[in-house]
């Protein structure tokens, strides 16, 4: 999909859906490349993020950056604290580490949740998913129905390779999270992440414990 036609798309969907849209970032490359788009082309997109708790440095200044650069107020997203509190003093601080299900259950308190009451009332969610990313988002569609949270999603990028991303990136200097130059291809939160060694899969680095079938974190699948 060009840049013309994924701005024509988001400015259709930002019409059709008006106060029902939102677009969600994490500040990774293709997120901030989205972030521009609807920045620089003034479209009437809300952007949010979820802030777990446990994110690195580099990536709060992703945001200030991206923030000042386009003024935008990109709403944050946190988990609910008593939710966090009672994980924390029953599991300890690196319960996901012991196991899968300790894993996804912390995902689905820093993440899952605060993404529900993000998507609450909204119709069309759109991503920064791209088929690269992992085995299972190789089979998803451009648009599709989200059972779980009950909206249409829209994958602009879905189909871009890194290169490509990476370029435009740097094209058209946009701002980006500065790991993104030491090995880490995919940042989520910090006990999760490691850099990507030579060879490694470019999602390698995340819940590297793990085998890769298990590389979700239940915000687009299980």
């Amino acid at each position: 999909m060009l840049i013309s036609d994924i701005v024509l798309k988001l400015n259709e969907l930002a019409g059709t859906y008006q106060d029902k849209i939102v677009f969600s970032t994490s500040f990774s490359f293709e997120d901030q490349l989205i972030t521009h788009l609807i920045g620089e082309n003034k479209i009437p997109i809300p952007i949010f993020t979820l802030d777990t708790g446990r994110m690195f440095g580099e990536t709060y200044k992703a945001m200030h950056e991206t923030n000042k650069r386009y003024k935008q107020n990109i709403y944050v997203y946190f988990p609910e604290s008593q939710a966090v509190e009672k994980l924390v003093n029953e599991k300890g601080t690196y319960s996901f580490y012991e196991s899968v299900e300790n894993r996804k259950e912390c995902c689905f308190i820093r993440k899952v949740q605060p993404l529900k009451r993000a998507l609450a009332g909204k119709e069309c969610w759109i991503t920064g998913i791209r088929a690269e990313h992992s085995a299972n988002r190789q089979t998803m569609e451009q648009w599709e129905w989200d059972a779980d949270n009950n909206l249409h999603k829209f994958h602009p990028l879905l189909h871009w390779s890194s290169e490509e991303v990476i370029q435009y990136i740097h094209e058209n200097h946009i701002p980006y999270n500065k790991l993104h130059d030491h090995g880490f291809p995919s940042i989520g939160c910090e006990p999760c992440t490691r850099t990507v060694l030579k060879g490694e899969d470019m999602r390698a680095g995340r819940w590297w414990w793990e085998d890769t079938s298990k590389k979700e974190c239940g915000l687009h699948g299980k």
